[in-house]
């Protein structure tokens, strides 16, 4: 029997999540330090997946299958396609800098203040999140996703609401309040979701009597499962609808700009460059396999909502007085272009989408977290208490500008690669969703230099004339982001290459094919 690499790389921070969770409240340097051992031996798996994974290959590689509950049809099923790959790659990268940057976040005041959970909580619900969302990503039996999908609330639930952002121009009491309220928030919009999902869930199993996602997209497939019309699209809404949610796709997003703002910078990276993938990447593998006809059927309402996504978070991000506010709002325009590229239905726009997936994970953690730190400094999120930083702290205002034109998709630096592929993919097809969604770039430059300028440049305030720049575990962070950022923005070919076939696959899967040129290319 061969090493379950899957189950491995999914149970290795689950297991660093009790182990931290154990270590005696004394010792919070050595459970930072185990969690952060945990994170990297993650890594390191990820990094064999994505050595033995094979593009050329069959669709699922590495597959694990086991009865679980066979009294209803439900294995232990697990496998991983090219976008899986990439997916389960970011996360395990981006874990270790998230622990990282938030070394002390959760340590108690030196005014001794015991409102804050002990540390070892905080790193134990991060390592338990990355299990759930890895194995998320790696399962192919519809329940099983499906439970994971919904857990992974729990943790995100406590770090949100447990483990709130210090910097707080309102007090403390006001920032309790506000926590409680965005962590519930997030809670009731997700579970809400989940529970629409689970009423789906049960339907696809009454329909086709098992779980399993392959086993169905090949009935569906050869025929052998005929769907009626209207069971489909209402299965297809009730998997999408939890998708969208997740996303967040507009006008089910309300929920991020709570979540982000009110929780500590690494948390808030962890919900927008983690967690919200999981949304994007079950549209692509269960809802286009899964109900192909009906996501034909919704494709001009979702591209519709994806454009207003585009535009909204856009010129909300431009009005925003509070930076990690503005980076949330940001993140929903993202979304919004990674959502059009996915049901642009083509391959440019899904290998766009699924590539904006890596790259806008990478280029927010980089701006979020030092952002982060820009703020741990000054002790607040407002924009105007800003001014004249990058005097006094020029690395700091360095990193933030690259990650800032990252985030306007500037040529050179990855996200620029995804979001012009996701836009040809769609203007292809649908110019005119092309044309208005271009405007969120022009936007993005907006609320990007705008913020830079109002932050980093101009006369230096008092409150900031003594701001220290990076420092050493700072820049072990921000680093190794910039130089992925750029590696990817001028050599995006390393990951094109393993999402590249799933997505012609996914593209079957919908019997689409490419819109032919009008004109030809000379020969």
């Amino acid at each position: 029997m061969s090493f379950p690499l899957l189950t491995a790389t999914a149970a290795l921070p689950a297991i660093g999540a009790i182990a931290t969770a154990a270590v005696p409240a004394a010792r919070r340097n050595a459970a930072k330090a185990l969690a952060l051992f945990f994170s990297l031996a993650t890594l390191v798996l990820a990094i064999v997946i994505l050595v033995r994974f094979d593009p050329d290959g069959d669709r699922y590689q590495l597959t694990e299958s086991r009865s679980w509950i066979a009294e209803f049809g439900v294995r232990y099923e697990l496998g991983v396609d090219g976008i899986a790959v990439a997916l389960i790659a970011l996360t395990a990268l981006l874990i270790p800098f998230i622990i990282l940057a938030g070394w002390h976040d959760a340590d108690p005041l030196e005014t001794g203040d015991k409102r804050w959970r002990p540390t070892q909580g905080f790193f134990a619900l991060i390592l338990a999140v990355e299990a759930m969302v890895i194995i998320s990503f790696e399962a192919t039996d519809v329940f099983l996703f499906y439970i994971f999908f919904e857990a992974m609330l729990i943790p995100m639930y406590f770090l949100i609401g447990g483990f709130g952002d210090r910097a707080h121009e309102h007090g403390e009491e006001t920032a309790a309040t506000q926590r409680s309220y965005a962590a519930v928030k997030f809670l009731l919009y997700n579970l809400a979701g989940g529970l629409i999902m689970l009423a789906a869930v049960i339907g696809l199993y009454v329909v086709a009597g098992n779980f399993s996602l392959t086993e169905i997209a090949e009935a569906r497939a050869n025929g052998s499962l005929d769907m009626a019309t209207n069971t489909e699209r209402w299965l297809f809404l009730g998997f999408f609808f939890a998708f969208a949610v997740k996303a967040p796709l507009w006008p089910l997003h309300t929920w991020l700009p709570n979540a982000m703002g009110e929780s500590t910078t690494p948390v808030a990276v962890l919900i927008t460059a983690v967690v919200d993938k999981v949304g994007t990447f079950a549209m692509l593998r269960f809802c286009l396999q899964l109900f192909p006809e009906a996501s034909k059927w919704a494709t001009p309402a979702i591209l519709v909502l994806a454009v207003i996504s585009i535009i909204y978070g856009a010129l909300l991000a431009v009005g925003q007085r509070d930076i990690k506010r503005l980076v949330a709002y940001a993140s929903i325009s993202h979304f919004g272009f990674i959502i059009m590229g996915i049901f642009a239905m083509t391959s440019q726009g899904q290998s766009g989408a699924t590539l904006y997936m890596v790259n806008h994970g990478i280029s927010t953690a980089a701006l979020m977290l030092v952002a982060g730190f820009l703020i741990s400094r000054r002790g607040s999120r407002l924009i105007a208490d800003y001014g004249g930083v990058q005097k006094v702290a020029p690395v700091l205002a360095g990193t933030f500008l690259i990650g800032g034109l990252a985030t306007l998709s500037l040529p050179g630096l990855a996200p620029f690669v995804s979001e012009f592929l996701v836009l040809v993919g769609t203007f292809s097809r649908y110019p005119v969703i092309g044309i208005v969604a271009t405007f969120g770039i022009v936007l993005a430059a907006l609320y990007t230099l705008v913020l830079y300028q109002r932050t980093m440049t101009g006369p230096v305030k008092p409150e900031v004339a003594a701001m220290p720049d990076l420092r050493a575990r700072e820049l072990m962070v921000v680093a190794p982001l910039i130089v992925v950022l750029i590696f990817l923005g001028v050599y995006p070919k390393p990951v094109t290459d393993i999402v590249d076939p799933a997505v012609k696959q996914t593209l079957s899967d919908v019997h689409k094919k490419d819109p032919q040129p009008e004109v030809e290319a000379a020969k």
